[in-house]
């Protein structure tokens, strides 16, 4: 998703300039996509957040604001499968930031056949307190 930042100029009783920095985010906790608009002070903080429809769409532009998370999928490696890669994901979802980390961890991993879906292949990754789990049998 491309952030849409804006640096606005607000004017104050004083007449200090200062800068306020505006993000849109699209809201995808349903299908309605209310566009949100998250303002943040002059110290990167979430200031205000307008444009929501319901308390889950202001619940979801702070998160994606303060602290983004989202599910991992991805595969690893197996020997002795049916196929040469079996699907994994994070059981919660983790730091987005994080997310290439943990792609690096899971990288170096691989499995031997059997496996069942479910079964717990990286415990805690980066001490997140998120496994990662097969999603398939293999």
């Amino acid at each position: 998703m491309l952030n849409n930042n804006a640096y606005i100029i607000n004017n104050h009783e004083n007449g200090v300039k200062k800068f306020e920095k505006k993000r849109n985010i699209t809201c995808i906790i349903c299908p309605q996509g209310c566009n949100l608009e998250v303002w943040y002070n002059e110290n990167n903080e979430v200031k205000e957040i307008k444009g929501y429809s319901c308390k889950r769409g202001l619940e979801y532009g702070w998160n994606e604001s303060t602290n983004p998370v989202r599910m991992l999928t991805t595969t690893i490696q197996i020997d002795g499968g049916k196929l040469p890669v079996v699907p994994v994901k994070s059981n919660k979802p983790l730091p987005k930031d994080l997310l290439f980390e943990c792609m690096n961890v899971i990288r170096k991993v691989q499995l031997k056949a059997p496996v069942r879906a479910g079964e717990v292949v990286i415990k805690n990754i980066l001490n997140t307190g998120v496994d990662i789990v097969t999603t398939r049998d293999m």
